[in-house]
């Protein structure tokens, strides 16, 4: 069967060729004679996996040396509780609530201590990221934490609130490699894996030397503590190998694209090609203030439940897999990661307009 189209919000498209380069190691890397799935951790084979992958991604985000790279487990979800427990010494913290991620984070950090909401798109069911021109940012907040892209509303953050000095925290996980990032203006970066790096099961933390310490809230457990992590080089308990393993594939793909300036522009491009449509459809529309699009997850309607599920229908019959919208939103989402070519979205347009010709 040939490959779909897949527009998944994630588990997502994984490039073909990294796939195929893991297939055909499969049975035998590197002549070890033995899958990547089935070796020890503390071997120098792993250890070298992992090596490179840390180093791959330093290169590739300009990682300072005074920011730590943990491959951990618990997905993005994990660090919600993770977050704080690690870094509100004060049990104060300040939240931009902008949708589905930031009200659990925001959940979760309730149990640890104050969090303050300073603002929120809630309003506008999330169609739009909060001015952040006078945020009153609290005396005492430990941190300011963000969702940088949401993957379910489509929004995405085009300048970093000014935190007054605190720590920023961000989960990247939908937009994570997908533009340059100046990694000095955050504090803690997480990213789940599963969207635009590889397969579910392996969240990235990048972090600033100085935040990991043994000051952490009384009763977190060992295994969730960064500096466990930190000290162990991510070795500290068996991890998610296979999927490190891929991550460093990706990694290695991304720089040879020509790193993440040239992935920015890829996506621009893809991203073009389908607002440009639904600006121009009489059909579709997309459902996000345009200042701040996200470049990575694209939700949009036709105004009709009936005529969307149509469409969702027809779509899946032809090979366009997954474009059904987040239960809490409805509609369809395109998630157009870096791994989706350009081809995918030029098709995913024409079968847009051929779908506007016979239903409007």
């Amino acid at each position: 069967m040939a490959r779909v189209y897949n527009f998944s919000a994630g588990p997502a498209v994984l490039p073909e060729e990294v796939l195929q380069e893991a297939a055909a190691e499969m049975l035998d890397y590197n002549g070890t004679g033995m899958s990547v799935m089935e070796m020890s951790h503390r071997s120098k084979a792993f250890e070298k996996i992992i090596g490179e992958a840390e180093q791959d991604l330093r290169d590739v985000m300009n990682i300072p040396d005074n920011y730590r790279v943990l491959f951990l487990q618990g997905g993005a979800s994990q660090q919600f509780a993770m977050v704080p427990m690690n870094l509100m010494k004060n049990r104060v913290a300040d939240y931009i609530h902008t949708g589905q991620w930031t009200k659990k984070a925001i959940q979760e950090g309730k149990i640890y201590g104050q969090v303050n909401i300073i603002a929120s798109s809630e309003d506008q069911v999330f169609t739009y990221i909060p001015d952040l021109k006078e945020l009153k940012i609290s005396d005492d907040a430990d941190y300011v934490y963000i969702c940088h892209n949401n993957t379910i509303y489509g929004t995405k953050y085009n300048e970093l609130p000014d935190t007054g000095g605190k720590i920023l925290v961000a989960d990247m996980s939908s937009d994570f490699l997908s533009e340059p990032v100046d990694v000095t203006k955050y504090g803690l970066i997480f990213a789940g894996a599963q969207k635009n790096v590889g397969p579910a099961g392996v969240v990235i933390v990048i972090i600033r030397e100085d935040l990991i310490t043994d000051d952490v809230l009384p009763g977190t457990p060992t295994m969730l503590k960064y500096k466990t992590h930190a000290d162990n080089k991510s070795l500290y308990n068996t991890p998610p190998a296979y999927g490190i393993y891929i991550c460093g594939k990706v990694f290695k793909w991304v720089k040879k694209l020509g790193g993440l300036e040239a992935m920015k522009k890829r996506n621009e491009e893809k991203a073009k090609i389908l607002y440009n449509y639904l600006d121009s459809s009489k059909l579709f529309r997309g459902t996000v203030v345009k200042k701040d699009r996200s470049l990575m997850n694209v939700p949009f309607v036709t105004g009709s439940k009936e005529l969307d599920a149509k469409f969702v229908e027809e779509a899946t019959k032809i090979g366009f897999e997954n474009l059904k919208g987040h239960r809490t939103v409805g509609g369809m989402r395109a998630s157009i990661y870096n791994a989706m070519p350009l081809e995918g979205v030029k098709k995913l347009v024409q079968f847009m307009e051929q779908f506007e010709k016979e239903n409007i």
